[in-house]
């Protein structure tokens, strides 16, 4: 897996499912990360082919209830990000998946409550040794590459030394979102922080924070150092910002996320909770397309 002058599908809590991911592939994404996946939640899973649409499922045992889909078709580009607190747990669930993926990630930048109050993400960033026990963990019995992504802490220089930290664990990459926990997303990203991170280390440095248009990716490369360019929201409201030759229409990518979705089996709640983030930015959901979407029942509904 190569991390240099790359773009990257952040990953994205119900909407980083195998249709956005293919969806943000067509359009140019290099790398994408599914969404953040508890480990407690994996390790109930069994793997499964699914032969009707093609696809390598790991299913929660006794159920139908699809925790991660993936295929074929991006296999050498889908990054599997873990939520964990415990190095065991992150390895055996690592160890379900690595073969059907390009790479392992751990979640550490995540603030949401979820994430927090069971130890894991921003939770990581106070606890430097079990960063490192559950990365050197990762690194000693995968061939799997492996990274994490994190925020900004409170200093620059606390920042910097974490991240030569978790350097020294042997990961392939960084990923750094330019903010601190308490920020908000419309909270500029600190990019000059992020700049410290890169001229500290060797390691690719993946950027993270307020990039909305294919334009932004070499200014902010500029601006930083960094290796590639990670896109998290501006990925969301229009997948096709990938694409070097400019976006197409809102209108298309929508109806090529909703094929995608039929193709691909995706789950309701999931794509319907996708559809409303695209439509909130651009519209509201009070008019009739988004009340449509509120009420859909199906994804023929949707379609």
């Amino acid at each position: 897996m190569e991390y240099r002058n790359k773009l990257v599908l952040a990953p994205m809590v119900r909407v980083g499912t195998l249709p956005f991911r293919l969806l943000a592939a067509q359009y140019g994404a290099d790398i994408t990360y599914c969404e953040e996946i508890i480990d407690h939640k994996m390790l109930k899973c069994e793997r499964r082919i699914n032969e009707v649409i093609g696809s390598t499922d790991f299913v929660e045992k006794g159920t139908n209830n699809v925790v991660f889909r993936t295929c074929d078709e991006e296999k050498d580009r889908v990054v599997f990000q873990i939520g964990t607190s415990d190095a065991v747990r992150a390895l055996t669930t690592a160890q379900l998946v690595c073969n059907d993926v390009a790479a392992v990630d751990i979640n550490m930048g995540c603030p949401k409550s979820f994430s927090v109050s069971g130890g894991m993400g921003a939770a990581l960033l106070s606890k430097p040794e079990l960063i490192h026990d559950i990365l050197t963990t990762l690194k000693r019995n995968l061939n799997t590459p492996v990274t994490c992504k994190i925020r900004l802490l409170k200093s620059p220089h606390d920042t910097v030394e974490l991240a030569r930290r978790i350097e020294k664990t042997g990961v392939s990459a960084l990923a750094v979102h330019g903010r601190k926990v308490p920020d908000r997303p419309r909270d500029p990203a600190k990019w000059n922080e992020i700049a410290d991170v890169v001229s500290a280390l060797s390691i690719p440095v993946i950027e993270n924070g307020d990039v909305f248009e294919n334009d932004d990716v070499e200014r902010i490369k500029s601006a930083t150092g960094a290796s590639s360019v990670m896109v998290a929201r501006g990925a969301l409201w229009n997948a096709s910002m990938f694409s070097p030759e400019g976006k197409v229409s809102y209108e298309a990518v929508k109806r090529e996320y909703i094929r995608k979705c039929i193709l691909w089996d995706n789950d309701i709640k999931s794509t319907k909770h996708t559809l409303k983030e695209m439509i909130i930015h651009y519209s509201c959901l009070e008019l009739p397309e988004g009340k449509a979407v509120i009420k859909s029942e199906s994804m023929a509904d949707l379609a």
